[in-house]
């Protein structure tokens, strides 16, 4: 096929680094090596496409992007610029014809759909987030209404809505009752984390990587850590990433009497991450109770990609990602004492952790990499 993959949003620099960045390039990735011929369409390239993506069979399109200043001034000229996108789409289609539009869902980004709709081709619309409320909530959103118009616009328009979670799938039916709405959650690239079995040697090492920003419930994993440290002299906790929390768990673990245990990476590029996480036994991913329930999370993907025991809050999407006591273990969210429980647990059975290990490596490899992912939603799209 043919496909036209739609990227509205500035904020995604598509071959950039950011957890979307990634995101869009494995699902361009697995229509490439699907055998179909895909021309992406973004306001944000990011730089140019690099390995695997630079072929004959990816044409990039970069497409004008706001250059203002004020939030109110930034949201009048992206409604503005979709005319522009459904122009090269348009345009693209005339020279040779589309057979798919696959968009990415932007806060208001309309023309993807909206082009596929008028020219009588299928279309998918991947929605990864409520984006009204989530940039109400987080930042700023002067034109609520529109983008609100939009989200149900362009749901109802499409052949297809991919939502990454349960809850963002109700959200996406309240908008447009009558839409074909099916859930998928993200999948993961395993080809990028060899899986190898931990030999139990060395010290035990937990891990976490991610923005370190309060949504994450990194402080609980500190204090967990710390209980636990107190009965295994050998434990150490990697924090691998960086953001404006950074300064307040560090003085966490200085407080904790663990921050010489403690290893603070900063920022690492997501080719880095791999090898950071085969030197992780238990990998967690400590989501607090108040935290956002839309979220379908990368990290716990590449945890169980990467043979890293999985220890996550019981939240959101994350029972459907860990199957409890087989592929991971599951715990309270907010609560260090279960976390820590959790920790003590697999740091005293090697065993275990081999087991767990395997079967989150093997239900990853049988259904949830981005090739099936993609494919599933490429069936649903033709059925």
């Amino acid at each position: 096929m043919r496909i036209a993959y739609v990227c509205g949003d500035p904020g995604i620099p598509v071959f950039g680094t950011k957890g979307a960045s990634v995101h869009v390039q494995e699902v361009i990735r697995a229509l490439l090596q699907a055998g179909h011929e895909v021309d992406l369409f973004c306001r944000r390239a990011g730089g140019a496409a690099i390995g695997d993506l630079a072929t004959a069979r990816l044409r990039v399109h970069e497409l004008p992007a706001p250059r203002t200043e004020t939030v109110r001034s930034r949201e009048l000229v992206l409604m503005q610029l979709e005319r522009d996108t459904a122009l090269a789409l348009e345009a693209a289609h005339a020279r040779e014809p589309f057979d798919l539009v696959y968009e990415r869902y932007a806060l208001f980004g309309t023309a993807g759909t909206a082009f596929a709709r008028k020219a009588g081709v299928a279309s998918v619309l991947e929605v990864n987030a409520p984006l009204p409320l989530e940039q109400a909530e987080h930042r700023e959103l002067v034109h609520a209404e529109a983008a609100d118009a939009v989200a149900r616009r362009v749901i109802a328009d499409a052949s297809l809505v991919v939502c990454v979670s349960q809850a963002v799938a109700s959200w996406a039916r309240e908008q447009a009752p009558s839409a074909r709405v099916v859930v998928e959650p993200n999948g993961v690239n395993a080809e990028r984390f060899a899986w190898e079995e931990r030999d139990g040697d060395g010290p035990f090492t937990i891990g976490f990587v991610g923005t370190l920003k309060p949504w994450h419930g990194t402080e609980t994993l500190i204090d967990a850590f710390a209980q636990m440290a107190e009965t295994r002299p050998d434990a150490r906790l990697l924090i691998i990433g960086d953001g404006p929390q950074r300064g307040a768990l560090e003085a966490r673990a200085a407080e904790r009497g663990v921050a010489d245990r403690t290893l603070f990476t900063g920022a690492v590029a997501p080719d880095e991450v791999p090898g950071w996480l085969r030197m992780i036994d238990v990998a967690a991913a400590p989501y607090p109770s108040t935290g956002d329930p839309y979220f379908s999370p990368l990290k716990v993907l590449e945890y169980l990609a990467a043979g890293a025991v999985v220890v996550a809050s019981r939240v959101g999407q994350l029972p459907e990602l860990v199957d409890h006591g087989r592929t991971g273990v599951l715990v309270a969210p907010s609560d260090a004492d279960a976390l820590a429980s959790a920790l003590f647990l697999l740091a005293e059975d090697p065993a275990l952790r081999r087991e767990l290990a395997a079967a989150g490596r093997a239900g990853i490899e049988r259904s949830r990499t981005w090739r099936h992912v993609v494919g599933r939603t490429l069936e649903r799209v033709a059925a």
